[in-house]
């Protein structure tokens, strides 16, 4: 018995491990399943099918399938054996699967073997495989639209692209069945069509008169084919004929020059047709470009306008106005214009060569090169270099120093430094891509160079190149250089020097100044415009409104959201222009403004508004110089260190003529106080004889003052934006200097003064000059008993009213001048009955010395009394016996009295009877031309 038990129990052991070694395999499973899954159905299309296999097959068990297992979060799928022997299965829902709920699904799947026995012991699990299902789309639902109701308003007698829009959305979750592809108005014969968008508009014009409303109904289409169930109504208003728009304006608002801000719309308000309002933008433009160079600015020269911002002093002009001094712009194409504004255009075939004198012969690291441009895209394929400024080799080489040109529409600065300033490899050219470049309208363009940083300024604004190149400096030669303006000097390198690369375009105030670089104040200052928009009693405006004005002050923009506010907003709006005599001319405005309704992107339309501003011609002024013409004086004066004064007697008004309303003349002359920006004195005749005779200036005089000069043989020219009563005190300090004045037979000189570059200029004021002899003294005395021929002519109502206070300014009255007569000739009778006792006191005096010259000084003012105003009478000349007469009596006097004269040159009693002494026979001589004074009667 034991036997047996113990084989049965070998036999047994022996079975175990003979199985343990058949179920040797994993089954084996696709790594990755795709499937698709339709919506409300149980099944699921594997690609690739579902199928596991063993290698352990055929041995029962081992070698068949049992399971396949998914793990995954709440996958709502499961897999079932449909062959264990072959492995085939299926993967199905477990439930109704809802592509609106969910569209895909991802788990990992299993399979099982059946392991050793019927118990699935000892199994063994293949790899994990990937399983994607997507849930295939039904068309179950039908379209549904977002508002149970639509409603708009239109203005009857219009034709609309879009009165309103309709929105249908669809539940399903694919594109195909979500989508709507279709709206129709089933409501028939209607006025109105809708597109694919939901977009109703009116086929006809309609009218309030005709139906106030209309009501359609509107259904829809999924791309599937499936209509609404229910269709939307949707209510149009038909409105009568309303305006929306600006109400209340003028076209056309007069502005008078000096009277400050004046309001352009004072009793303008917007009309909305009465629908409420969420928000209103307005936007006010000043359009100027057509006046000077982009806007009214100040039109002095840039000497000028450099000294009123401030500027630093060493600037050189490079275009100024033509003149002896200034020849190299003579033969350049110039437009001063009305406003004296000097503009200069080139057409390709313009440039002009720089004199070397005029040329700043060391830049340094620091300057600054400044000009107005005007520039338009180049003509044709191929743009070339159009050279604003060159400074190139006179001969034998073609090298550029420095240079300002445009290319392409590219502003580019070349700075090539010499070996003797740098030996590297150092920034050579600076490009700058801007549209003001080619947008044909004036800009201010100033290049700061702080080697090697250069800065750009248009129009205030900064802008950094967006490229710079390198290069090596230049070595040092012997070769002299030319500077041009509107092309480069190609003086090398050819068979014929020439310019080349000419400039296209219109450039004015091109200057340079070495050394310093302008600040960013003054280059403001400098191209500010003095006309612009403004609002009247600014804080008054109500808080709600924002407003932004452009640098230029040409554009306003105001936003707000209350109507009435906005209204008062606008009617605020002014125009202003601060110059004294703006330039005369139309200003167009354009008014834009758009609305926003509440809960809608727009409601009403505004159309915009076009306006002009009619700036009038300025009361042109007539600037008068008024003083002694003809000087005579000892020789001794001329060779004094600080020669004599030509204008120690000067005086310069200005008067303009104002309408008279409460009279019936039509007009009267009004002094006036503005700037002057040069007087100019010039030499008539051969000029100065510079070893000998000058003009001269202490510059202590032009401290305090915004004024500079310059002096050559030809005269002296003062200039700088300052007030006439500067320009007064400083050109009586011009004194004329003469080393040999016995070799002097006669000078003349000529002052004229100018406003705003030559726009407004004065009369021509000569003064002759000449060295005291005997016989010429009667002659000068003469001269000092009337007043030049101009002032006469004047009658200015502030010199009226100071001699007669209750003088009603305008043309005098009768009784007026008969007056003034009667005074006139009673004083040439006491001053006739002075000069005989004079005269009979000096027939006892004996004279012991010869005549000694003295410094005969008129003042006039005393004397002009004398001239009768409502005659235009000639100086009448001396006779040779009445001049010998007269030098015989000075003779006698100045013994007595020289001592007198040369201490104290103020018009004391004992002077002024002296003048008369010697102007007495000039006034008998006249009487025997037939202008006797005596002959005068008083009514």
């Amino acid at each position: 018995m034991l036997r047996i038990a113990g084989v049965l129990a070998v036999v047994a052991l022996g079975l175990s491990s003979a199985h343990t070694k058949v179920n040797k395999h994993k089954p084996w499973i696709e790594t990755s399943y795709h499937g698709v899954i339709t919506e409300n159905t149980d099944v699921v299309l594997l690609d690739p099918p579902l199928v596991a296999l063993d290698k352990d097959a055929p041995i029962p068990y081992a070698g068949e399938i049992c399971a396949f297992n998914i793990h995954g979060l709440e996958a709502p799928f499961e897999a079932v054996v449909l062959n264990g022997t072959s492995g085939e299965g299926q993967l199905r829902a477990r439930g109704l699967v809802d592509c609106e709920l969910q569209k895909e699904y991802t788990f990992i799947i299993q399979a099982h073997d059946c392991g050793s026995g019927p118990g699935g012991t000892e199994g063994k699990k293949s790899h994990k495989a990937v399983v994607h299902i997507q849930v295939n789309d039904v068309n179950e639902f039908a379209p549904v639209f977002r508002e149970p109701q639509y409603r708009a308003a239109v203005t009857e007698g219009k034709i609309y692209d879009s009165i309103l829009q309709v929105e249908a959305t669809d539940q399903d979750c694919s594109p195909q069945y979500s989508q709507i592809c279709n709206y129709q108005i089933t409501t028939t014969n209607t006025p109105f069509a809708i597109d694919r968008n939901g977009n109703i508009r009116n086929t006809e014009k309609l009218s309030n008169d005709h139906q106030q409303q209309y009501e359609i109904q509107v259904t829809a289409w999924d791309c599937g084919q499936k209509r609404a169930l229910h269709s939307v109504p949707v209510h149009i208003d038909v409105k009568p004929v309303c305006k929306p728009g600006w109400q209340g304006w003028n076209k056309r608002a007069d502005y008078e020059p000096g009277t400050g801000s004046k309001q352009l719309f004072p009793q303008m308000h917007l009309e909305t047709c009465g629908e409420p309002l969420s928000s209103v933008r307005t936007t006010v433009e000043l359009q100027t470009s057509h006046i000077g160079k982009g806007c009214d600015r100040e039109t002095y020269s840039e000497k000028s306008l450099q000294k009123l911002c401030g500027a630093t002093s060493g600037s050189t002009d490079l275009l100024p106005a033509p003149s002896p001094t200034t020849n190299w712009t003579a033969s350049l194409v110039s437009d001063s214009g009305r406003d004296s504004d000097l503009i200069f255009r080139f057409d390709g075939r313009q440039a002009a060569k720089i004199p070397d004198r005029v040329v700043p012969q060391n830049l340094t690291d620091h300057f600054t090169i400044a000009t107005w441009m005007k520039h338009g895209p180049s003509p044709g394929l191929r743009a070339e270099k159009e050279t604003l400024l060159c400074n190139s080799d006179k001969t034998e080489m073609n090298r550029h120093h420095y240079s300002l040109y445009v290319h392409n529409c590219r502003l580019v600065f070349l700075l090539r430094r010499d070996f003797t300033q740098v030996d590297t490899f150092r920034p050579a050219e600076f490009h700058w891509k801007l549209e003001q470049i080619c947008d044909k309208e004036w800009h201010y363009y100033v290049i700061n160079v702080e080697f090697p940083v250069v800065t750009l300024y248009v129009d205030g604004v900064t802008y950094d190149p967006y490229l710079v190149t390198d290069d090596w400096p230049i070595h040092p030669s012997q070769i002299d250089m030319q500077l041009t303006v509107g092309a480069c000097w190609q003086g090398g390198e050819v068979t014929k020097p020439r310019f080349t690369q000419y400039f296209r375009g219109s450039l004015s105030g091109l200057t340079i100044r070495p050394g310093k670089i302008e600040s960013q104040k003054v280059i403001s200052c400098l191209q500010a415009c003095k006309e612009g928009l403004d609002i009247n009693s600014l804080e008054s405006l109500d808080k709600s409104i924002q407003f932004h004005f452009n640098p230029a002050q040409s554009i306003l923009v105001m936003e707000g959201e209350d109507l009435e506010n906005m209204n008062t907003a606008v009617r605020k709006v002014s125009y202003i222009n601060s110059r004294q005599f703006p330039t005369p001319g139309v200003r167009r405005l354009q008014i834009s403004t758009t609305v926003q309704c509440f809960g809608e992107d727009t409601c009403i339309t505004i159309p915009s508004i076009d306006a002009v501003v009619m700036v009038l011609q300025p009361s042109e002024p007539r600037i008068t110089i008024t003083g002694v013409e003809r000087l005579s004086r000892p020789a001794s004066d001329f060779r004094t260190a600080g020669g004599i004064s030509l204008f120690q007697d000067l005086h310069i008004i200005s008067t303009v003529t104002r309408a008279d309303t409460m009279a019936r003349h039509t007009g009267v002359l009004e002094e006036i106080i503005h700037n002057l920006d040069y007087c100019d004195v010039l030499v008539l005749g051969e000029e100065l004889n510079p070893e000998q005779e000058s003009l001269q200036l202490q510059q202590i005089f032009l401290k305090g003052k915004h004024l500079d000069t310059t002096n050559s043989t030809s005269g002296m020219s003062i200039y700088g934006v300052d007030s006439m009563s500067h320009y007064e005190q400083v050109i009586r300090q011009v004194r004329y200097y003469n080393r040999q004045p016995e070799q002097l037979t006669e000078r003349r000189f000529r002052l004229t003064c100018s406003e705003l570059n030559g726009r407004y200029t004065s009369n021509e004021f000569n003064v002759e000059v000449n060295v005291w002899q005997s016989s010429e003294a009667g002659e000068h005395i003469s001269h000092m008993v009337a007043l030049p021929q101009y002032m006469q002519a004047v009658h200015h109502p502030s010199m009226i009213n100071d001699l007669y206070p209750n003088h009603v300014s305008g043309v005098p009255s009768t009784a007026t001048v008969v007056i003034v007569i009667c005074i006139a000739a009673l004083v040439v009778v006491v001053v006739l009955g002075i000069y005989r006792i004079h005269v009979t006191h000096q027939q006892d005096v004996k004279l012991a010395e010869t005549k000694k010259e003295t410094d005969v000084d008129w003042d006039t003012s005393a004397l002009t009394i004398t001239v009768n105003p409502m005659e235009n009478t000639e100086e009448p000349q001396a006779t040779e016996e009445e001049a010998s007469e007269e030098d015989e009596e000075e003779e006698e006097e100045e013994e007595d009295d020289d001592e007198d004269d040369e201490e104290d040159t103020s018009a004391e009693s004992d002077d002024s009877e002296e003048e008369v002494d010697v102007q007495l026979p000039r006034m008998q001589h006249s009487s025997k031309k037939g202008q006797s004074w005596e002959n005068t009667r008083c009514y």
